[in-house]
């Protein structure tokens, strides 16, 4: 086998050769490679002398930390030099991927192959342990079995190897597998080894038989907390974590590489190509030449990741990470890294978990900030399904919250699926961007709307349209009357000029009509992006009037301007790669290609990124709420006074006990009354019949607390009675690793029935929560249904910012708030109960 660097990309042409510090050059180990061009002039030399050993004399141990100036990830991401533990010959195995791919790398880092079975691969030295090489590398590549990781990362962090790719899962099996040559594992999982060479003296650490596929897992968020240790030492000795020392393995792999420095890709990964740079770290075949463009890719799936990398679609890219596991380098280090390439446009995101919230959390607003588009698939409960749920607000944020509150605050574009994935990131990759229109809230003036218009060759095809744009929530534009009658002259009679606009009449000059109303729609005020949706088969008699017609039109206006498939199999792939290849994006499913364009509109209107919040100052509101929750205080009079403070409404409350304290409650607060169960030991009132409503008078609340008592204890409240209205819940909920989240829902006894809800993170203002008033399904109960009166919107809004402020003041001492219901009608909305429930130290 021979290396020969193909270029990947053109962007790296007139670049100097790379040669980051502490690069290796592979002469004295592993031979030059027979068929690599001798060194260009000014090109440093790929031949050197061997230098001596990390830990000999004259060569300290290197430190992992990259020098000033450089990416923390950089270390990895641009290695100048890599070893391939586990390299091969062998045709189709994992070990000859990894050397393939690792070769194709246009950047031509230093290649060190590492295998005891072999002493040379395609013409190049191949030592039998990364002991052998004589001096640090940048990147390990770790194409071995699970049995045999964490002796290779512990020598690597040994030797001073800055980082690595760990492929395989990570698994631990106790009693580990039996070597190649028959031989039974040692008690901790692993052969014995050389102390010397850190190998097995028969050359079987590998344990399985070469070419073994690792693995590619999917991450739990169990394994990822048990690899994350709480704490760990600013240096360890590596000898006080010995190989198959108790603890999770995954565990053990994190505080290695940590202990270390060194930065680390996976587990359960398919490593990654650096386009922008020239670096391919993989093992497994993907496109070559990958196509270089402005989205960067991080995913923790390896499926996705190759799935992305081999569709045919205009995607190209800066960096693309399969971060699998994320043991130790999370996807905001990746994703701070590709927001420093100017390249870099796009951020699209395929995540099962928040690893390093708060890193996370400032690349989004560093991403907002750049107006750089994020465009996220979120799959599974994640970390916020694992929020406590003692009130409803966190049953309510319960499956995605989180996500949600994410979102919202750095206008996040979440995507459903993989296929409104790639729409939406080739839409944003080669697309233009819709105008900003600040303060237009969907409007334009008094009654025109904004949104897009589409341009379509049938009927039906253009009532579907407007259907699925209805229910998928995008706007089609309110086009003026000039817009009307400018149709209305080039249109076939009979024909009506709307939009969504049918075109098709006796199908004389195709081009011209088609061309000409995309034209005119997209110079209307109220069109911010304007598509051609046709079926774009392949023409059997090779007719090109679509093709010309959307290009015609894209040199008459700077307009987005897409064309929409509505059947993704039927579409032209052919015709699709060159309309592409044009600049003009071509979305292969109307659902999704709808949702695309959304997004694309609501890019343009996003707010502006939110700031993470600092410590609230001291008041007194707050001491005295901290106060509470420090007395166990959950619910009652007292909470409901404290809510009053933060300028919510409540409803007048009474503890009592015993019928004489309770009639005593009612003729102070004033009948009807509403009589409650106060026991501590119930969270829920209404689910355990503990809410009786609107007792006339003293006989009636004798009876009714008489009943309340002997099935629920004596401890009651007497509440004020609040005309009836829409409810609402509005409280806190706590996300593991987010923080708290500001929830708003639908409330009383509906509230997880209906699971209607809002979330945002604290601090909410009257702007957000509007907003997130708008949209819950009871929204239209709230604006008046049926001649019914208009609940008071500002009294609403009020409750939320006031909850909102209430949750900044007790930050962490609060796990939970539920505030419900909150009854809303024309006369203000106000909160008839509370339950608070504080965090445990």
């Amino acid at each position: 086998m021979t290396f020969r660097h193909t270029s990947e990309r053109d962007a790296t042409a007139g670049r100097p050769p790379p040669a980051p510090p502490g690069t290796v050059a592979p002469s004295a180990t592993c031979g030059p490679d027979p068929g690599e061009d001798p060194p260009r002039p000014g090109q440093p030399s790929r031949t050197t002398d061997n230098p001596p050993r990390p830990g000999h004399p004259g060569q300290p141990p290197r430190s992992a930390t990259p020098p000033p100036g450089r990416h923390p990830v950089s270390v990895m991401l641009e290695a100048g030099s890599v070893a391939l533990v586990g390299a091969s010959p062998r045709p189709g195995t994992f070990g000859q991927r990894m050397v393939e791919e690792v070769a194709r790398s246009p950047a031509r880092p230093a290649v060190h192959l590492v295998n005891p079975r072999y002493t040379e691969i395609g013409g190049r030295r191949c030592v039998p342990s990364l002991a052998d090489l004589p001096a640090p590398v940048d990147l390990v590549l770790l194409g071995v079995p699970d049995a045999a990781l964490e002796q290779q990362l512990t020598l690597a962090a040994q030797r001073g190897d800055r980082s690595a790719v760990i492929f395989g899962n990570a698994h631990e099996d106790p009693a580990g597998p039996a070597d190649p040559d028959g031989n039974p594992p040692s008690s901790a999982g692993q052969p014995p080894t050389d102390p010397a060479t850190h190998q097995s003296p028969t050359g079987s650490w590998m344990y399985q038989k070469w070419g073994y596929n690792p693995t590619i897992g999917t991450f739990t968020p169990d394994a990822a907390r048990a690899a994350q240790p709480a704490e760990v030492p600013e240096r360890l000795e590596l000898q006080e974590w010995p190989v198959g020392s108790v603890g999770p393995l995954r565990a053990r792999l994190a505080k290695i590489a940590r202990a270390a420095g060194m930065q680390l890709c996976g587990a359960g990964c398919m490593g990654f190509v650096n386009v922008a740079h020239g670096l391919r770290a993989i093992g497994y075949t993907e496109p070559h030449p990958l196509p270089a463009g402005p989205v960067a890719l991080v995913t923790h799936s390896g499926s996705v990741f190759s799935a992305m990398l081999r569709a045919r679609r205009a995607i190209g890219y800066t960096v693309a990470v399969s971060s699998g596991q994320e043991l130790v380098t999370a996807a905001p280090s990746y994703l701070d890294y590709a927001l420093g390439l100017p390249e870099t446009k796009v951020l699209a995101l395929v995540m099962e978990s928040i690893r390093e919230p708060a890193g996370f959390r400032r690349v989004l607003a560093r991403a907002a900030e750049r107006d750089i588009p994020v465009v996220l698939l979120a799959v599974g409960r994640s970390a916020s399904g694992r929020m406590m749920v003692a009130a409803h607000s966190g049953a309510l944020a319960a499956d995605d919250g989180g996500w949600e509150a994410l979102a919202r605050g750095y206008g996040i574009h979440r995507v459903g699926d993989l296929a409104e994935l790639a729409d939406t990131v080739e839409l944003f990759a080669i697309g233009r961007r819709a105008a900003r229109r600040s303060g237009c809230g969907g409007q334009h003036g008094q009654d025109r709307r904004i949104g897009i218009a589409t341009v379509h060759d049938s009927g039906l095809e253009r009532a579907h349209a407007a259907d699925l744009a209805e229910e998928v929530g995008v706007p089609f534009a309110d086009i003026g009357e000039a817009t009307r009658a400018r149709l209305a002259d080039i249109l076939d009679p009979g024909l009506t000029p709307a939009n969504p606009l049918d075109v098709w009449g006796t199908g004389a000059d195709t081009r011209g009509l088609f061309g000409t109303s995309l034209v005119a729609l997209a110079e209307d005020p109220s069109v911010d992006a304007v598509a051609l949706a046709v079926d774009l088969v392949h023409e059997l008699d090779g007719d090109e009037s679509y093709r010309l017609a959307v290009l015609d039109a894209a040199a008459r206006t700077a307009k987005p301007l897409a064309v929409l498939g509505n059947l993704a199999s039927a579409v032209d792939a052919d015709l699709a790669s060159e309309l592409r290849r044009q600049g003009i994006p071509v979305l292969e499913g109307l659902r999704t290609g709808l949702l695309a364009m959304r997004h694309l509109l609501d890019h343009a209107a996003r707010p502006r990124p939110a700031a993470i919040p600092a410590a609230p100052a001291t008041s007194l509101r707050a001491d005295r709420g901290r106060a509470l929750l420090a007395a166990g205080v959950t619910g009652g009079p007292a909470l409901l006074a404290l809510l009053a403070e933060y300028g919510i409404a409540t409803a007048a409350a009474v503890q009592a006990t015993g019928e004489a304290a309770v009639l005593a409650a009612a003729e102070s607060i004033g009948y009807p009354v509403v009589l409650k169960t106060a026991d501590p030991g119930v969270a829920h009132k209404s689910d355990v019949g503990g809410v009786l409503l609107a007792i006339p008078g003293p006989a009636e609340l004798a009876r009714a607390y008489a009943d309340l008592s002997a099935r629920l204890g004596p401890l009651a409240l007497v509440c004020e009675s609040v005309p009836a209205g829409t409810e609402l819940a509005v409280g806190v909920a706590r996300d593991p690793d987010l923080g708290p989240l500001v929830v708003v829902g639908a409330g009383g006894v509906l509230v997880e029935l209906l699971a209607d809800r809002a979330v945002a993170f604290p601090p909410v203002g009257a702007p957000t929560a509007r907003e997130m008033i708008s949209e819950l399904r009871v929204s239209s109960l709230l604006a008046g249904a049926r001649g019914a009166p208009p609940a008071d919107l500002d009294a609403i809004i009020r409750a939320i910012t006031g909850v909102s402020a209430l949750a900044m003041d007790l930050g962490d001492r609060l796990e939970a708030l539920d505030v419900n219901p909150i009854i809303c009608g024309p006369g203000g909305a106000v909160a008839v109960d509370a339950l608070a429930v504080g965090r445990s130290s």
